[in-house]
């Protein structure tokens, strides 16, 4: 008698946002870095009647759409035979609603004859090109056997099938569009070496499948390998006549979802205890259950923090898998590194947590995780691993520059469920070592000669004349620069980077102001801030305003350190940070003109 399995598979998706107020643009809707955009590619000819059997793809893609978050993430499927037979368009998923009509369309999928791989794998990528946005993480999963089965009747040839396919992979990975396959093998005629090139030509994965068990597990795998997460293995149990306690823990107030999917071919009754003891009715408000043929599928909208129980009743003997995956939109920031230092100098290493353009102070958090700052040396390609320490407000350390001309440091942090790693940032090492600078070709200064000696005494003549001009152009553009009216608005927050705490947005219009004026003065700012007078804004254009920062206050830019000292150009739309580190405080900055 073959034995019944049930495979268990909690798949917490959890997405922490920040608790500080948003910025002004993302008052009305969260914005998250980990958002899907992933266009699922399936083969429905008439062979998969025979290499998928039990309909596994479809309850693959199902699942994938059920795995995916309730808002925000956006799908799309390509069902191709010898052509593309039928498609849904990249949908944004915002009700439960988007996902049964994406669900609904791929029961729809009939079969058909004749294969041609290529043009499915063709048509995804056309998805992306032309549906993609930013701020959302592109992938496609295709679900064969990657055999290819022309129409004779039509002029393809295998060999032009062969080289388009080969096109599309070179491009996918050019454009950052990972391939997960999902080989489906019922009748061990898959094409896996065809399959296993797809994934590995565009850093994606090959799996392999003919049991509908396995799928909970590559899904989740795809989703961790995709937002770079860790599977976390938990509990296994034997379904008996009673229930059988399955424990999970939601790790902070911040959590969005949380998955948690069954595979069975029997029902399965499921009962959810929250961690005040109190049993949640399923469904309710906050909780959704959704069933297809092979597996069910909880969601958890919101769940508190602390320690649930998931009490699962099953067929009795049948062996319960459990595995959890981890999805937060936390993304590791490494603060600004001053760009120039000289051999000897110790550099201050700080990295961070943010969340939708936050900081994130959390005591809770940082502690838990392991963090290594990576520093390698341009000149022998050699990376060294320095330990950091944790605190409350995130990663401290220190780098000593050695003799090499430049570095690139990158921090990343590892924790039991995901891993994060910063952009890397360079710094120059001035290495003289007691030996004369060589002077750039513009500092050059060749010896003078008799053939130079008359254009000396034009250009002396030159400058005479240049230097008498000078006070009475200076004075007209003095004038006019003092009487240089502004347009616009500016759009400040205030952030305290000790508690991650932000003031509501302000908004201030300019036209008020002549020649220039300096921020405290601009929103008239508390005595404490008075650092913030030697940072003061010119009108350039209509749109456009000189910053000049005096002060000992730094200035970023989407993370990048900027040099404002001379003058720096903030034009429509830029966005910049000022941090005052005596005060723990920062102020964003955003020029709407």
């Amino acid at each position: 008698m073959i034995k019944k399995w049930i495979y268990l598979f909690a798949v917490f998706v959890f997405i922490l946002s920040s608790a500080g107020a948003y910025r002004a643009e993302a008052a009305t809707q969260m914005e998250l870095s980990s958002r899907i955009e992933g266009v699922l590619v399936v083969d429905v000819s008439k062979s998969m009647l025979s290499s998928d059997p039990n309909g596994l793809s479809n309850e693959a893609m199902k699942m994938f759409v059920d795995m995916s978050s309730i808002k925000g993430d956006k799908i799309g499927v390509i069902a191709y035979g010898n052509d593309v037979e039928s498609k849904k368009d990249l949908t944004r998923i915002q009700t439960e609603a988007d996902k049964q009509a994406i669900k609904g369309f791929i029961d729809s999928l009939g079969k058909y004859n004749n294969t041609d791989i290529s043009v499915g794998v063709a048509e995804a990528l056309k998805f992306l090109d032309t549906g993609h946005e930013s701020g959302y993480i592109p992938l496609i999963v295709v679900l064969a056997d990657g055999n290819n089965d022309l129409d004779k009747t039509k002029p393809k040839t295998n060999q032009q099938a062969d080289e388009q396919l080969a096109q599309s992979v070179v491009d996918a990975k050019a454009k950052g569009y990972p391939i997960y396959v999902i080989g489906l093998n019922a009748d061990g005629k898959l094409n896996k070496q065809l399959l296993q090139n797809i994934a590995a030509g565009t850093n994606g994965k090959f799996f392999e499948t003919n049991n509908a068990a396995d799928l909970p597990g590559i899904l989740s795998e795809i989703f961790a390998d995709h937002l770079m997460l860790k599977m976390v293995p938990v509990k296994d149990v034997t379904a008996t006549e009673e229930f059988q306690d399955v424990p999970f823990t939601v790790p902070n107030e911040n959590v969005l979802e949380a998955n948690i999917s069954l595979i069975s071919s029997k029902p399965v009754e499921l009962k959810l205890v929250d961690p005040s003891g109190k049993e949640v009715a399923i469904p309710s408000d906050n909780i959704s259950l959704t069933k297809s043929k092979n597996y069910s599928m909880l969601k958890l909208l919101n769940p508190v923090q602390g320690n649930w129980t998931l009490k699962v009743k099953g067929f009795p003997q049948d062996k319960v898998d459990v595995k959890l995956v981890f999805n937060n939109d936390l993304q590791l920031k490494l603060a600004p590194l001053v760009k120039n230092i000289k051999t000897g100098d110790t550099v201050k290493i700080e990295a961070f947590f943010e969340d939708n353009g936050k900081k994130i102070v959390n005591k809770d958090l940082y502690p838990t995780l392991k963090a290594s700052l990576f520093v390698k040396d341009s000149a022998s390609g050699k990376t060294e691993e320095i330990p950091l320490k944790a605190g409350d407000k995130g990663f401290f350390g220190e780098f000593k520059a050695g003799d090499s001309a430049s570095y690139e440091l990158t921090v990343k942090a590892e924790g039991n469920s995901f891993f994060r790693e910063t952009k890397p940032q360079t710094i120059e090492v001035a290495t003289t070592g007691g030996k004369d600078i060589e002077p750039v070709a513009g500092d050059v200064s060749p010896s003078p000669s008799k053939n130079s000696i008359p254009w000396l005494y034009i250009a002396i003549a030159a400058a005479v004349v240049f230097l008498l001009a000078v006070p009475s152009f200076s004075y007209a553009s003095k004038k006019k620069k003092e009487n240089r009216g502004f347009s616009g608005q500016i759009v400040v927050e205030i952030m305290d980077e000790e508690t991650g705490v932000s003031t509501e947005p302000k908004v201030k219009k300019l036209k008020a102001f002549k020649g220039e004026f300096h921020l405290r003065q601009l929103f008239l700012l508390d005595q404490e801030f008075s650092e913030t007078d030697q940072i003061t804004f010119v009108p350039i254009t209509d749109n456009t305003l000189l910053l000049l920062n005096k002060s000992s206050c730094t200035i970023d830019m989407g993370g990048e350190l900027i040099d404002a000292e001379t003058g720096h150009r903030l034009r429509r739309n830029d966005k910049l940070c000022i941090h005052l580190p005596e005060l723990h405080k920062a102020i964003y900055i955003e020029n709407v003109s």
